[in-house]
């Protein structure tokens, strides 16, 4: 027996002391000696520490995972600590159909009820694709037992002759190469598989990067955690730190309730900010406050509004994680936000320290990759919240706005940062995919590329299909992009400044479902609007009109999803789950 005391009793000891109910213990006993674990094991008081498992052969960004845990559970061991490993719902962006939006949620659902109805008194979260590390966290806040994300790290540096290739952002410039004739076919593709020379997921700071980056920030992870390269030594040694920081966290009882908390969520919103993070980053945000409790607005994303881009890292900047890494990693971005008093140091983490504490001395190494604060990369880069009209908000990433694209619609002469153009609308991206070249619609360089049917309702799900390329004949102009405007997502690799994750989608009521092709669209970006020049009585008279179709389900689940979520702007979480917060702290009866 352990002599070792915890903070809060084991609920494990529920299962295998059952006190009062022999009988009980000995079925939940049982059954775990038939693989040769022991009895004198389960009964001597350690803790259970769980691995939520989110590698496998279809899920290859986190496939890297089969090898961390072995490290991990030496560490759980060696700290004395029992491992228990199980396997997790995937989630692969890349390659699930229709999008794998859907899986967050239900992969959260799964984890809840592991994490509850299981003996499991503390748990590693295995992430690296994008919705495993926001699924994990929003399942560990409504359970709430001590939790420690371990990110499975972005796959090493992609290069095509002589050249980075960021995984991701190569496919979206490499398709208006495509349509400007300058590659064909084969190159298109060798381009693509070139930016993904490893294991792990993706190496620039696309989704996947930024949610493991701000599980660091939330003081979710070890620190430094993020950014190691999943083939690099330090992996394997991070997994085993990993697992040895779990069990002394399960005997401090330090769950995520202490953790995620109001202060560390703004953290994260400023953190967002300065590493060119992910528009995804916004609904995900939100989803992990909402089951922690917190709630995050309109006005809180606009204090990171006027902060600085300080990572030159693709999509918004020229490097990738690999470098980005040996520079000093989130916690050198850290130093530099503390030091400025962007980011309040004084929160608690995982190490059972502070922010401040735990990147104190990790200044960066390379200044042509993580910048001075007071000497960024970009001024005022932050998520830009807009509302009007079409919608009730919507977010544009103002990091990827390039010089071309600000030359062409943000510098008109008394009217900086202020647009409109005439919409081309599109329902859903077959329909963009199919008319985009027509020539009847007659896109020109003044047009407002728009696509609805596309949010979570409408796909369903919510499918990465705002960043719309002009038409070829545009791009082989050599205007390259276009202003586009959507009630779905765009991937976090893609270097378009759309306007986004609108909210109410169309297929809820939203405004867009009434706008027409040929409508004049004004975007104010001074006043944070996005209004349709449409009279009030012909907006009434539209909403009269039959709705813009949308595809029937095709799963249980797609029904179910349907019926049960939320919009983007609400973080897309089952509006029904968000009540449920600490079950942990009520033992299920028992099963016989």
């Amino acid at each position: 027996m352990t002599t070792r005391q915890p903070a809060r009793p084991f609920r494990s000891r529920e299962w295998f002391a059952a006190p009062g109910r022999a009988d009980m213990a000995a079925l939940y006993l049982e059954r775990f000696m038939n693989y040769g674990i022991t009895r004198d094991e389960l009964m001597s008081g350690k803790p259970i520490i769980g691995i939520a498992q989110s590698g496998s052969d279809i899920a290859p960004c986190n496939r890297i995972h089969l090898e961390t845990v072995k490290r991990a559970r030496e560490g759980i061991l060696a700290a004395g600590g029992i491992p228990m490993e199980f396997p997790l719902h995937p989630i692969f962006e890349n390659c699930r159909r229709p999008t794998a939006a859907l899986d967050r949620n239900l992969a959260y659902l799964g984890l809840v009820e592991i994490l509850n109805g299981y003996p499991i008194d503390a748990v590693i979260l295995t992430t690296g694709c994008d919705k495993t590390t926001p699924s994990s966290i929003m399942a560990a806040s409504t359970v709430d037992i001590p939790a420690i994300v371990l990110s499975g790290g972005p796959m090493l540096d992609g290069w095509h002759e002589g050249e980075l290739v960021g995984s991701g952002t190569v496919i979206w410039r490499s398709r208006r190469k495509l349509a400007a004739g300058e590659i064909d076919e084969a190159e298109f593709l060798r381009r693509a598989t070139d930016s993904a020379p490893s294991a792990g997921h993706c190496n620039t700071m696309g989704t996947a990067s930024t949610m493991n980056s701000l599980a660091e920030g939330l003081g979710m992870s070890l620190p430094g955690c993020a950014m190691i390269p999943a083939p690099y030594r330090e992996r394997g040694q991070m997994a085993y730190e990993t697992g040895k920081r779990i069990v002394d966290m399960a005997y401090e009882d330090l769950r995520p309730s202490k953790i995620l908390t109001r202060q560390s969520f703004l953290n994260a919103i400023n953190l967002l900010t300065a590493i060119g993070g992910s528009t995804n980053a916004q609904p995900h945000l939100i989803a992990m406050a909402r089951h922690a409790g917190i709630d995050i607005g309109p006005a809180d994303w606009m204090r990171g509004y006027d902060l600085p881009l300080v990572v030159n890292m693709q999509p918004a900047g020229q490097y990738l994680s690999e470098r980005f890494h040996r520079a000093g990693g989130i916690p050198a971005v850290l130093t530099e936000m503390i030091l400025a008093g962007h980011i309040d140091g004084s929160v608690m983490t995982c190490t059972g320290k502070t922010l401040a504490e735990n990147v104190s001395g990790r200044e960066a190494t390379d200044r042509d990759v993580i910048y001075p604060y007071d000497q960024p990369l970009m001024e005022k880069a932050g998520f830009l919240v807009l509302s009007g009209n079409l919608f009730d908000q919507a977010i544009m990433k103002t990091s990827v706005i390039s010089p071309d694209f600000r030359a062409r619609y943000l510098s008109r002469p008394g009217e900086e940062g202020v647009f409109q153009g005439r919409a081309i609308v599109f329902d859903g991206s077959d329909d963009y995919h199919h008319r985009i070249n027509d020539p009847t619609l007659e896109i020109d360089a003044n047009c407002i590329l728009v696509i609805r049917g596309s949010g979570p309702l409408g796909w369903p799900g919510s499918a990465e299909v705002v960043n719309m390329q002009p038409p070829d004949h545009l791009i082989q102009a050599g205007i390259m992009s276009l202003p586009t405007l959507g009630d779905g997502r765009q991937s976090g690799t893609s270097d378009s400044p759309s306007i986004l994750n609108a909210s109410p989608e169309s297929a809820a009521g939203g405004g867009l479902a009434w706008l027409h092709t040929g409508d004049t669209i004004r975007i104010d970006l001074n006043a944070g609007s996005c209004n349709a020049l449409v009279e009030p009585d012909e907006i009434a008279r539209r909403k009269g009109e039959p709705a813009p179709p949308i595809p029937e389900s095709q799963t249980p689940w797609e029904e179910l999803f349907r019926e049960k979520t939320g919009q983007l702007g609400e973080g897309g979480v089952l509006e029904f789950a968000v009540k449920y917060r600490k079950t942990s702290e009520k033992v299920p009866r028992h099963n016989h």
